[in-house]
């Protein structure tokens, strides 16, 4: 799929999505924007500037989505939903910005980076404004129980950070080692914002909800680790095979070992330069590894889909299954 198809495709997705959760869905998204646009003002010309770059840049607002849906319907206090939906998106914003600086990273979905454009100092105080507004908003809620749940996601995020970091140019490491480094990294957001929907709008079901998230967490991690091995850089924003480059042992990379004994041979930190990272995931992708770790995200995906509770609302339930249909979308 080109880069524009797939971009159309996610698009799609995520209006769909959007249908399925009820009319009242749009209007709190838009509530959600304008609590952004509000957040990143007012703390300075530069910071301003850049908190306004970083989070006009944020992609399709999933995880503040999850939030919405998972509340159900129209609830008493939507403006705490709101609160809390915008604080999911401002930690997952605060997040990339620190993982630029620490891959001193150019650009971003395309775009240039804050690191790049402000440097190390300017970016890390960008992620660290980010980081306490957002805890700033949950606050305001006055429910110690979405201040934990988001704070627990936020301690899981610097584990996977530290564990991807320890990790590094180890292409020893197992699946499973690989996909705790999926739950810290990129699940334990996605469970926080299915949990802290389910708290602001007051309802059961979190244990499964939370379930639900982490597998299409893991899911959507697989899948980018994918991309990053299929590209095109046009769709992803970045040259195929940066994790390689960066040291970041992924799926697809294990997969493959198995299969090319002389994909086996090779010293991560042997790959220096992008042509040869290009070429390395020619090979990745010759040896059939891309398809299985495709099918790792299905079937988490499939799973997913499955521990939704019953309880749920027909409208509810479809719009969180067309969401973990959304992340196979992606590639697809």
């Amino acid at each position: 799929m080109t880069g524009a198809s797939g971009e159309a495709s996610t698009a799609a997705s995520i209006a769909a999505i959007v249908r399925a959760g009820g009319e009242h869905v749009p209007e709190l998204l838009g509530a959600v924007e304008e609590m952004l646009r509000e957040v990143a003002a007012g703390h300075g010309e530069e910071l301003g500037r850049h908190a306004g770059s970083t989070i006009s840049a944020g992609g399709k607002r999933l995880r503040p989505l999850l939030v919405l849906l998972s509340a159900g319907g129209r609830t008493d206090d939507e403006r705490a939903l709101v609160r809390a939906a915008a604080a999911v998106e401002l930690i997952h914003s605060a997040t990339l910005v620190h993982d630029d600086v620490l891959d001193m990273a150019p650009l971003r979905r395309g775009r240039p980076t804050v690191f790049a454009e402000g440097g190390r100092a300017a970016a890390t105080q960008t992620g660290d404004l980010l980081f306490a507004r957002a805890f700033a908003l949950l606050a305001a809620n006055g429910d110690g129980e979405q201040v934990r749940a988001l704070s627990d996601a936020s301690t899981a995020l610097a584990r996977g950070e530290l564990l991807q970091r320890a990790d590094a140019w180890d292409a020893s490491i197992s699946r499973e080692r690989y996909l705790l480094r999926c739950e810290l990294k990129t699940a334990a957001l996605f469970q926080a914002s299915c949990e802290l929907g389910a708290l602001a709008a007051g309802i059961d079901g979190r244990d499964a909800l939370r379930e639900f998230a982490r597998r299409i967490g893991l899911a959507f991690q697989v899948l980018d680790d994918i991309l990053d091995v299929s590209g095109p850089a046009e769709r992803t924003g970045k040259h195929r095979g940066t994790d390689l480059l960066d040291g970041t042992v992924t799926l697809p990379f294990i997969l493959a070992r198995r299969r090319d004994p002389g994909l086996e041979a090779i010293e991560p930190r042997s790959i220096k330069t992008p042509e040869q990272a290009e070429e390395i995931c020619d090979r990745i992708a010759a040896t059939g590894a891309l398809d299985e770790a495709r099918e790792t995200a299905l079937e988490q995906v499939a799973a997913a889909k499955a521990v939704l509770p019953r309880t749920l609302a027909d409208r509810q339930r479809e719009a969180l299954e067309l969401v973990a249909d959304s992340v196979v979308a992606r590639y697809s």
